[in-house]
């Protein structure tokens, strides 16, 4: 599979510290469908160079892997955009919020653009409409702490969660990956957090600690009552109007194909 379909299709993605090196093939073989290697929040300004240097020396990094730069207009963040772009490996850009600098960065790289500012929140469509972001990601921690409300508070995120979901969709990009559960061991809260983003149209979820992924990676996979339905529907044949007495029409045809596409993941 390649870069732009994987990133595309990927239900879970872990992120792993980038001055970790002795943590990256943990998490390539966490099962995770993309690696996150990042060079931004999880990196102090001291380590931001010897960080570099590891993902560099990564040979894991061109294959399921993507890098989280430093955010445009900071000091690393065009050494570490000449890194990733002169090994052909996809970026994760955060406080994506100006569609020029995101095109300037689409010209060298494949990208994720994170939505993680108000700024970027209102301009959602206008950086998924980017040629080159192959997707978008909520960043609901920054924006939490922006808007000054918890970044857990799923109504207080809901308006800026379904911008994302819809711009993504009137972009014709694939549907965003929602936010970080930051409540590490709590399977619960996971679930409960992949349930509310997938019923809003999210279709992967960030995570920061391989035990997240199973339960992530379930909760965005169809029900089996999702796939009874989808094979009901294409069962029946595009001339049949109803199953089990509802309407069916392209729309409906559309989904129930959609639903057995990737049914356990990409």
């Amino acid at each position: 599979m390649n870069p732009h379909s994987r990133i595309a299709t990927a239900r879970t993605l872990l992120f792993v510290p980038g001055h970790r090196p002795d943590r990256f093939d943990k998490a390539a073989g966490s099962g995770a469908d993309l690696v996150i290697v990042d060079l931004e929040d999880a990196v102090a300004a001291d380590d931001k160079d010897r960080a570099r240097r590891a993902a560099a020396e990564w040979p894991g990094l061109g294959d399921r892997a993507v890098v989280r730069v430093n955010a445009p207009g900071t000091p690393w963040f065009e050494a570490d955009l000449r890194m990733a772009a002169g090994l052909g490996c996809p970026v994760m850009v955060p406080k994506s919020e100006d569609p020029a600098v995101l095109a300037e960065i689409a010209a060298r790289c494949t990208l994720i653009a994170l939505v993680e500012t108000a700024l970027g929140t209102e301009r959602a469509y206008e950086v998924c409409s980017v040629p080159g972001v192959v997707r978008a990601a909520f960043g609901n921690v920054d924006l939490a702490a922006q808007l000054g409300v918890a970044h857990d508070d799923t109504l207080a995120l809901t308006h800026a969660r379904s911008r994302l979901v819809l711009a993504s969709a009137a972009a014709g990009i694939s549907p965003p990956v929602d936010g970080v559960t930051t409540a590490v061991r709590d399977a619960d809260a996971l679930a409960a957090d992949a349930a509310h983003a997938r019923r809003l149209g999210f279709s992967g979820k960030l995570c920061v600690h391989p035990a997240q992924i199973a339960p992530a990676a379930a909760g965005f996979a169809p029900t089996e009552s999702e796939l009874r339905w989808a094979r009901a529907v294409l069962e029946a044949g595009d001339a049949v109007t109803t199953v089990d007495g509802h309407m069916v029409d392209k729309p409906v045809l559309e989904r129930a194909r959609r639903i057995l596409a990737h049914p356990s993941g990409p």
